[in-house]
């Protein structure tokens, strides 16, 4: 058994000399609750991951969606980690999923337990939860996966096309070629990959000797006038 002492985060084990223990960046984001949260938590996780990854409009090319959870990771550890000193992270990265599957799918029915709602109220139905089960501390813990996600949202969609900026949060070239984005006219679709056609050559004005429907007549020589002198 892995002592989870060694996989929560810290930034006393990170910066350790002369061994530096980075992999609890990572690691901080795998370890799940107690009793049953191992169970919801996994199904939720891959619920909103998978669905975002196939069907979002927002993750259209190689790469786009590694990159929306390395955005929002970021953003989880500096505010979860760095500023209100938590130690595990999975929580509030399902927030940030189900709140950006909440703007995708607003008026999509869907079901928390035992709840039937649609899904732009997802993400706050979760948030009281976090509030009823675990206090205020807790339900400020997971709201930083909504800042995340809201602050994903305004920089990439909201803000570009509602208020005339640019999209300065946008994946970077060498993680699009990791992904196999190497050709800029194929572009990523939940059911496989499309690429733009290519333009075709104007065709070219048949005669006797390149074509191959030609007529009989169109290997003769010049004919002549019967009966003429």
């Amino acid at each position: 058994m892995i002592n989870g002492s060694r996989l929560i985060f810290g930034t006393s084990y990170i910066f350790k000399l002369p061994v530096p223990e980075v992999w609890r960046i990572l690691s901080s984001f795998c370890i799940t609750g107690g009793d049953w949260a191992i169970l919801y938590d996994t199904y939720f996780l891959w619920t909103y991951s998978s669905n975002l990854e196939r069907e979002s409009p927002r993750f259209t090319q190689p790469g786009d969606f590694f990159f929306y959870v390395l955005f929002n990771g970021s953003i989880v550890l500096a505010t979860s980690g760095l500023f209100l000193g938590w130690r595990t992270f999975l929580p509030p990265m399902i927030l940030a999923l189900a709140y950006t599957y909440s703007q995708d799918n607003r008026r999509k029915k869907v079901s928390f337990f035992v709840v039937r709602l649609e899904a732009k109220w997802l993400p706050w139905v979760m948030l009281l939860a976090a509030l009823i089960l675990g206090g205020p501390s807790n339900m400020l813990y997971q709201g930083t996966g909504i800042i995340a996600a809201h602050l994903y949202d305004f920089l990439t969609r909201l803000y570009p096309t509602f208020g005339g900026g640019r999209n300065y949060v946008k994946t970077p070239a060498f993680l699009r070629r990791w992904f196999g984005g190497e050709d800029e006219r194929s572009q990523r679709k939940g059911y496989g990959t499309a690429y733009a056609s290519q333009p075709q050559p104007p065709p070219r004005p048949a005669s006797g000797f390149s074509t191959a429907f030609s007529s009989p007549w169109s290997s003769r020589g010049q004919g002549r006038r019967l009966g003429g002198g």
